[in-house]
C-alpha cells in the first residue's frame, strides 16, 4: 500500500492511482497521526478534498479552541496547530471533534486527488521533538525500513 509522509511519519492510505481515501471511523491510524492528517487536509488548499471549506474551517477552529483561549489566526498560512503542548485527553477530544463534525455533515470517508508524497529527510528544528516522539511511539516496521539492514 502506498505511503504518505507527514512530519516524517509514514501514513498508509488506499490509493488506486486516482483518489486517496481515509475512512473516518476506521482509519487504522493512531490518534495522533489521525489528527495530524485531518488537520493537514483541512488546512490544505486541495480542491479535490470532499470536505467543503466551511467544514474544514469548523474542524480547525474547534481543535484550535481545545488548545487556545484566543481565536485562531485570520490568515490561512498561519493556521498551524502545534500539538506538542497537548495532553492525551486533548488528543482524544480532537479525535472526537473531528469525527463528530464530519459525521454532522454526512462525511464518513475522506477522498482527495493527490498522489502519495515521497519521504523527505528535511525536518524543521521546531518539528524535530515531535518527530522524535512519534518515532519512539510508532517505530517503523522492518519491512518498510528506508535503509537495508547492515551486514556484519
Amino acid at each position: 500500500m502506498p505511503r504518505t509522509f507527514l512530519l516524517g511519519v509514514s501514513l498508509y492510505f488506499d490509493y488506486n492511482g486516482d483518489m486517496q481515501t481515509l475512512n473516518v471511523e476506521n482509519s487504522d491510524l493512531p490518534d495522533l497521526q489521525f489528527v495530524l492528517m485531518i488537520l493537514a487536509l483541512c488546512t490544505s488548499d486541495l480542491p479535490s478534498l470532499n470536505v467543503p471549506e466551511p467544514v474544514r474551517q469548523t474542524i480547525f477552529h474547534r481543535c484550535w479552541a481545545l488548545m487556545h483561549n484566543a481565536p485562531p489566526p485570520a490568515k490561512k498560512e498561519e493556521c498551524v496547530l502545534d500539538l506538542r503542548g497537548g495532553t492525551e485527553v486533548t488528543l482524544e477530544a480532537m479525535v472526537e471533534v473531528i469525527r463528530s463534525t464530519l459525521s454532522e455533515h454526512g462525511i464518513a470517508q475522506l477522498t482527495w486527488d493527490h498522489p502519495p508524497s515521497e519521504p523527505t529527510r528535511a525536518t524543521t528544528p521546531e518539528a524535530l521533538p515531535l518527530v522524535e516522539r512519534l518515532e519512539k511511539l510508532y517505530p517503523s516496521s522492518p519491512d518498510i525500513a528506508d535503509d537495508p539492514p547492515k551486514s556484519h
